[in-house]
């Protein structure tokens, strides 16, 4: 049994508790164990709490569940960049792997919610998958 954390952004909380309850459903469904959620401020604050969880010896692989939507400025961009490439950096630096379940940018709070299902279940099918390799 693939034994996975979460790591789930406070940032936009009504979505990314909908992601976080559709990635424990196909968790459940693909026979994955949820061995740990930890919560963060935001997509830009995962990367410490991912290598956390990736140094331990129980979790097999991490998923990750976010929403960084359009503001007023690209900090959106910023934040999503910086996240995605460190998750990827992680990921390879603990040969573990990091499903990434992180909308955006340049979304809106509408498309964030239509992109609910589809990230999480992805995020959680590529850990579970890719630690079958």
């Amino acid at each position: 049994m693939v034994r996975i954390g979460f790591v789930v952004s406070e940032f936009n909380y009504d979505i990314t508790q909908m992601m976080l309850k559709r990635a424990e459903e196909h968790a459940k469904f693909l026979g994955a164990e949820i061995a740990e959620t930890v919560s963060v401020p935001g997509a830009f604050d995962m990367p410490l709490a991912i290598k956390r969880l990736l140094e331990k010896k129980e979790i097999d692989a991490v998923v990750t569940l976010g929403a960084v939507i359009e503001g007023g400025t690209a900090h959106d961009d910023v934040v999503a960049g910086h996240c995605s490439r460190k998750v990827m950096d992680l990921s390879l630096e603990y040969n573990k792997p990091v499903g990434f379940g992180v909308s955006g940018p340049k979304m809106t709070r509408q498309q964030a919610a239509e992109r609910v299902d589809s990230y999480a279940r992805r995020a959680v099918e590529t850990a579970v998958k890719l630690c079958d390799k």
